[in-house]
């Protein structure tokens, strides 16, 4: 590890003292805050009871762990993956077969097993860095097949945000120009929470104007158990193919996000992670805390891009200040009367930030093929991608319009659904290894195939 330089980087925080090592811990928990609870909410939004502190407690139980995965070397923290809402939003309109007369919190434990399988798709895919190479792998998953699914994870997304704004129009809007002002004019810590900002200055304006249910907030008790410990066999993942196929395909776009901010926090650092302690650690590492997220039922996790910008503008790369961050996610997943203050937020303001984020998961899509020079006047590229999108988009629509979403069919008795998602993520992969001319080289694009995040908006 790198010693402290005067007026430089510091690489041991230790030397700033106790204190400031605490602050800087509650400032990258701020940072993660406002995206982490967010998907919780989202998905809540979508009928499936996820827990607001099954979530805070796995992203910070997540963040150790990949620490301890990683040699204790890459300041990351994992939160929550935003990636998977589409899965958790096809599994909660799934109506066909066992799922047609299944209570939301028991799809929510299939939607969870979906994860617990992509999380280990995580590991496959490090054990196949660690023998054959990253150049060999990448070449089955280059921009023009994540970019195009990335930007149908936000396009799918889209009709829930309308519907949650539409319930109170200002609100939403106040919203959105709450997160526009401060992304774009913010400056020094308020730049990079926008989101949080978003939900908490609308959030008091709802307050104001009496559109606040304090219900629940009255009944919940300040300390409480995380669900899985209260009702473990209501928590813990199950599995079916179905659900299994739902989820599982998202893990290729939030594997290439991973790719893009380990590669993002080894140019802010001024370390190779990739080598040092190596890539297929750090996969391993965020893996495994995806499956345990989701075998007791919480979101998957990743690697959040809120965070590197708090390197960037705090200049403390040390590791322990992030594991502190690790360490207050815990603790507030502890009180259940704060998971219910959460749970307050009108629709409508989680309609507005939704506005923004599900159109910028789509433009990070769109950026992944830009910054990686996806040549479209290639014939295989320009197929590629329109298959890709009309597989994500019409069998959606098609689905919808027939009492299910996706395509369903039956094999061996057992009745398996295949959302569009899944479709489009199948169809591109095959596409891609089928036809001739893949001239895909992972590293040599200008940009370094960082897919970008995901976990942020």
């Amino acid at each position: 590890m790198k010693e402290k330089q005067t007026n430089g980087p510091v690489y041991d925080a230790r030397t700033l003292g106790k204190p400031k090592m605490a602050i800087l811990g509650l400032q990258h928990m701020f940072a993660m805050f406002g995206a982490t609870v967010l998907v919780p909410i989202l998905v809540q939004s979508y009928g499936l009871p996820l827990s607001i502190q099954t979530t805070l407690f796995f992203a910070g139980i997540g963040t150790l762990f990949f620490h301890l995965c990683t040699k204790f070397k890459v300041p990351a923290f994992l939160g929550s993956s935003f990636a998977f809402l589409g899965g958790f939003s096809a599994i909660s309109n799934l109506n066909s077969g066992m799922y047609a007369s299944m209570e939301p919190s028991e799809k929510l434990q299939y939607a969870c097993g979906g994860i617990v399988i992509a999380g280990l798709l995580y590991v496959a895919l490090a054990l196949i860095i660690k023998f054959v190479g990253v150049h060999k792998v990448m070449r089955f998953l280059p921009p023009i097949v994540t970019g195009p699914i990335i930007i149908l994870i936000g396009l799918s997304l889209a009709p829930s945000a309308i519907n949650n704004a539409s319930t109170c129009w200002w609100l939403a809007l106040l919203a959105i120009a709450v997160i526009v002002i401060f992304n774009i004019w913010g400056r020094g810590m308020f730049k990079i929470i926008p989101i949080l900002l978003g939900v908490v200055i609308p959030y008091l304006a709802a307050l104001v104007a009496g559109k606040v249910d304090f219900s629940a907030i009255g009944q919940s008790s300040w300390v409480g158990l995380q669900p899985f410990f209260t009702n473990f066999s209501g928590s813990v993942a199950k599995f079916d193919i179905t659900s299994i196929l739902v989820m599982a395909p998202i893990a290729i776009a939030s594997m290439m996000e991973h790719i893009g901010d380990i590669s993002a926090i080894s140019a802010t650092v001024g370390e190779n992670f990739i080598e040092d302690p190596g890539l297929h650690r750090t996969l391993i590492g965020d893996g495994l805390a995806t499956s345990l997220a989701g075998l007791f039922g919480g979101p998957a996790n990743t690697t959040y891009g809120e965070n590197t910008g708090v390197l960037v503008l705090s200049r403390v790369y040390d590791p322990r200040v992030v594991r502190l961050a690790a360490v207050y996610a815990v603790i507030l997943s502890f009180s259940p009367k704060f998971a219910a203050v959460i749970s307050s937020i009108p629709s409508a303001i989680i309609g507005g930030v939704s506005f923004i984020l599900y159109g910028m998961i789509s433009a990070i899509g769109l950026r992944n093929v830009v910054e990686n020079h996806v040549d479209f006047t290639k014939s295989r590229n320009l197929i590629i991608a329109a298959v890709i999108l009309v597989c994500g988009l019409g069998f959606k629509i098609w689905g919808l319009n027939n009492e299910f979403t996706g395509l369903t069919f039956t094999v061996g008795g057992a009745s398996i659904t295949l959302t569009s998602l899944a479709i489009a993520a199948i169809a591109g992969i095959l596409l891609n290894a089928i036809l001739p001319g893949n001239d895909f080289e992972f590293g040599k694009s200008a940009n370094a195939d960082s897919s970008a995040n995901l976990g942020q908006y």
